[in-house]
């Protein structure tokens, strides 16, 4: 193969320059104990030897070192190109650093010859790893998080960037995020992760049917968003394989997009805000549009069930408020007038607590 014979060739020169190097040395010890002689072209020879033991080395080591070649190669083509991108320019930047410690390295008694290759493998990998790892934010520096400005008629003008609106699993599976969309009150840019894509096919892949139902009804969600013209939807393929939790996943990514997280979870609610990452909650919006019920009012409703306290009955609004109805369990099934005496609201949403306006004109 051609990587063997590449790798042959690269053993061979190295054991060549250690054997330039360092075979004088030892021929001078050799001398000094067993008396041999000066050996003529001890460089050349130290150089051939080496060679050749290199290459030996090769036949036991070879298995191993291929492998440590492909293993390496795979991970650098699994990587991002942004990864690599700016992995190369932080090994730039760590090899840089390793140069200038040459010349007060090389002064050091004994391990002066070989420090600085050891310092230049460490100083090369680190920068490696911490601009692949870092580049989210290397990239915000520069960019997401300014604004560039330019100067016309003495006016600036501020060029912000896209808005992303980034969509996790459960507010896609709940589907009201479709219908935002098509009132146009949602502007802006859908962004959807590769890794939510992939997690709803998890849960559509489900043995159990409800969450069987409920992960191809996200997926049919997304594909109405996209059939729709007037909506603009960015499928995100960057993934960040050091982080495990989906949620986590999207803080993340808000904060390299500067984008704004959309859902109806409240812990993932409260976790961004918690890491100041903008989130819009379907719930708190659709509570917020509930329509305004106020104590006195007179309303019209069909109590459907009993109440949780004796001689309640419950009714509904068309938005989903649920009435508590004192002493509408005689009017189960029907349509009654109700006075509303008090409104309670709750972390679950508002709750009307009203009369019967029989009882009310009785009393």
């Amino acid at each position: 193969m051609l990587i063997k014979r590449i790798i042959q060739v690269f053993f061979m020169l190295l054991g060549g320059v250690f054997g330039y190097q360092f075979m004088p040395m030892l021929f001078d010890i050799l001398d000094k104990w067993l008396n041999i002689g000066e050996i003529a072209y001890q460089e050349y020879i130290g150089a051939i030897i080496g060679a050749i033991l290199f290459l030996v080395a090769t036949f036991w080591l070879m298995d191993y070192v291929v492998r440590a070649f492909r293993f390496g190669v795979e991970k650098l083509t699994k990587l991002h190109a942004a990864d690599l991108v700016f992995g190369t320019f932080g090994l730039i930047i760590g090899l840089i650093v390793a140069f200038l410690l040459f010349q007060p390295l090389q002064q050091i008694p004994w391990i002066g010859a070989f420090i600085p290759i050891f310092i230049s493998v460490l100083l090369g990998y680190i920068g490696f790893i911490v601009g692949s790892r870092k580049r989210e934010e290397l990239v915000s520096l520069f960019s997401l998080n300014r604004f560039s400005k330019e100067k016309s008629d003495g006016v600036i003008k501020e060029a912000v960037n896209k808005d992303y609106k980034i969509l996790d699993t459960s507010v896609i599976i709940d589907g009201r995020i479709a219908d935002i969309c098509l009132t146009g009150f949602l502007e802006g840019t859908l962004v959807i992760p590769q890794f939510v894509l992939e997690e709803l096919q998890h849960i559509a892949d489900s043995s159990d049917v409800l969450k069987r139902n409920r992960g191809r009804r996200g997926l049919d969600i997304l594909n109405r968003i996209q059939k729709e013209k007037s909506v603009q939807v960015l499928i995100y393929e960057k993934d960040f394989e050091e982080i495990q939790e989906v949620d986590s996943k999207l803080v993340k990514l808000a904060k390299y997009m500067n984008g704004k997280v959309v859902t109806n979870d409240f812990n993932l609610n409260k976790v961004c805000e918690l890491q100041g990452v903008p989130v819009l909650n379907i719930n708190d919006l659709a509570n917020a549009i509930k329509p305004v019920v106020l104590p006195g009012e007179e309303l019209r409703v069909q109590v459907i069930k009993d109440g949780k306290e004796h001689g309640q009955g419950v009714a509904y609004l068309d938005d989903g408020t649920m009435i508590v109805v004192e002493g509408g369990r005689d009017f189960i099934g029907e349509q009654i007038d109700v006075m509303v005496t008090s409104v309670l609201q709750t972390s679950a949403g508002r709750m009307v607590f009203a009369k019967p306006k029989l009882l009310e004109k009785a009393l």
